[in-house]
């Protein structure tokens, strides 16, 4: 019998393997193997120092009975739940008003939106701490000079949130406005000019062309949008430092406490694994969903 050639990489194989080489290096080293790791520690009691015994599913059974994991999972599920319907409405409102390629002033305006993107996420953090600064802020001076009382921004629950929604919305809604506005523009314009010949109103021209259009883009926005949102923390960090109380304090944020602070690796590992299986768990119930329209379609 012939014995089968292995087939051996062409120059391009090569060259794109070569360019892709480091990416997968990246990946291996500063996201599989401290994936592999974490889990591995989620069965332990490892302190981040010397004190590392397997417990089995200790960890875990600790998590589904601890009140304060259980507020800080409600606390992110709530974030999430704002987060997201504000940012898409923000970013497609956006996109719809700046889509115009032949609109003086379109390309400046949306230059202006995406540049709180290229911001690190501290960095929105201390900006919007200026501006929300109880004692030092722009908008408590403006209400003073006004004559109006100062918001205490950081001293009650409602206003802590609010403020992070409204920072998180600013921060992120650039990237999601082009992205739109790259579906808008692959919209055929044959559709709406049928649309307005059989008598649709600019309103129902959106939502029968424009929404369904746009499922691809929009699935791809709230699944990104979802799972950044269950990660945000530098930024809430900086703004408000989870509080007042645990009123702002996130998954990510009780995590990192719970790791660095109180020094319980092992258990701060299980609720990243938790909180790795929901996000799971989500990705694949928003990816039939869509496939399911699709095939509807």
């Amino acid at each position: 019998m012939e014995k089968v050639k292995k087939k051996s990489l062409d120059k391009n194989q090569k060259w794109a393997l070569f360019f892709c080489g480091p990416n997968i290096i990246y990946f291996i080293v500063f996201f599989l193997f401290p994936a592999i790791i974490g889990i591995y520690y989620s069965f332990t009691n490892y302190n981040g120092l010397y004190k590392m015994d397997f417990i089995g599913v200790q960890n875990y059974k600790e998590l589904l009975n601890d009140n304060e994991f259980i507020l800080v999972f409600l606390n992110t599920l709530k974030y999430v739940l704002v987060n997201v319907p504000i940012g898409y409405v923000t970013a497609l409102g956006l996109a719809l008003l700046l889509v115009d390629d032949k609109v003086k002033g379109n390309s400046i305006t949306r230059i202006l939106v995406y540049w709180p993107t290229l911001l690190s996420t501290i960095m929105v953090g201390i900006t919007w701490k200026w501006i929300f600064g109880e004692s030092f802020g722009v908008i408590n001076y403006i209400l003073l000079q006004s004559g109006l009382e100062p918001v205490k921004w950081f001293s009650e629950a409602s206003s802590a949130f609010w403020t992070t929604i409204v920072a998180s919305a600013w921060s992120g809604c650039g990237v999601n406005m082009l992205i739109f506005i790259g579906g808008l523009k692959q919209i055929p314009v044959d559709l709406y000019e049928a649309a307005k010949i059989d008598g649709a109103n600019k309103w129902q021209s959106f939502f029968h062309i424009t929404l369904p259009a746009l499922k691809p883009v929009s699935f791809m926005i709230i699944m990104l949008a979802i799972i950044n949102s269950f990660k945000v923390f530098a930024m809430v960090q900086t703004l408000t430092n989870g509080g007042p109380g645990t009123s702002t304090t996130y998954i990510i944020q009780y995590i990192y406490k719970t790791g660095f602070d109180k020094m319980k690796v092992g258990y701060a590992s299980a609720s990243s694994m938790i909180m790795f299986v929901i996000l799971m768990m989500i990705s694949f119930i928003q990816t039939r969903i869509n496939a399911r329209s699709e095939k509807e379609m």
